[in-house]
């Protein structure tokens, strides 16, 4: 049976198309988790190689309840082809299931999150990302010819992308994929608040619970395992 979804707004419906296109410029075949509950679309994704969950939200109008795994690309194109709503928003056709990749199973738990001190600020945060990048491009350079492997560079990304930041646990790989999807992009002025829609102060916040640790952003969430099962999220603002 064809199912759609309602977005409340059509701005919020293209920023979820443009995370999608970032997904998908990692992975042509990325594929997305979908849950809808209480007025809110939750979409997952995994970026290869950051080894973490990116999770964007929309608002929905309605009462749609959905649970499903589908192509990211299918669902970008869903929403470009999507029909305007009288009300500002935007009726999308969800694509046709596919079988989800193992990491869709994995998922944060619904609740239990408390928030971790001693997270540093949004430009802290993305100078620690800078200057990561910056060391493994100079210690890349400086590899003799005989040790410019693939291997090499993986083992020294390793390195770099597992330290943590500050005193928080949370891996230099989690913001560098929150950098990489468009989280850690400055807030407009004009920004409003709720559902999707970036806050217009533009904070960090860091949470755990049984064996996650996500950082929120104004513009979605990272999550990263620490060690959790199998268990799901509930569907709320990220």
């Amino acid at each position: 049976m064809t199912q759609r979804l309602s977005f409340a707004d059509a701005g919020e419906a293209a920023d979820l198309a443009a995370f999608l296109a970032r997904l998908i410029h990692y992975d042509r075949a990325a594929a997305v988790r979908l849950q809808a509950g209480g007025g809110v679309l939750g979409v997952f994704g995994r970026p290869p190689s950051f080894e973490v969950l990116a999770i964007r939200t929309a608002r929905l109008t309605g009462h749609a309840l959905l649970d499903v795994t589908v192509s990211a690309g299918r669902l970008a194109d869903a929403i470009d082809g999507g029909s305007p709503l009288p009300d500002g928003g935007l009726e999308v056709t969800v694509p046709e299931t596919v079988t989800g990749p193992p990491w869709a199973g994995v998922l944060p738990p619904r609740g239990g999150w408390r928030r971790v001190p001693g997270l540093p600020g949004t430009e802290a945060v993305r100078g620690a990302v800078s200057a990561a990048v910056a060391e493994f491009r100079a210690r890349d350079k400086a590899l003799p010819e005989q040790r410019r492997t693939r291997a090499e560079r993986d083992r020294m990304g390793r390195e770099i992308w597992s330290r943590t930041l500050g005193e928080t646990g949370l891996p230099l790989r989690a913001v560098h994929a929150a950098q990489s999807l468009g989280f850690l992009r400055p807030v407009p002025a004009q920004a409003g608040a709720g559902g999707g829609v970036p806050s217009p102060s533009g904070a960090l916040d860091l949470f755990a619970a049984r064996g996650w640790l996500r950082l929120r952003t104004p513009y979605g969430s990272i999550a990263v395992s620490t060690g959790g099962g199998l268990r799901d999220l509930t569907v709320t603002p990220a």
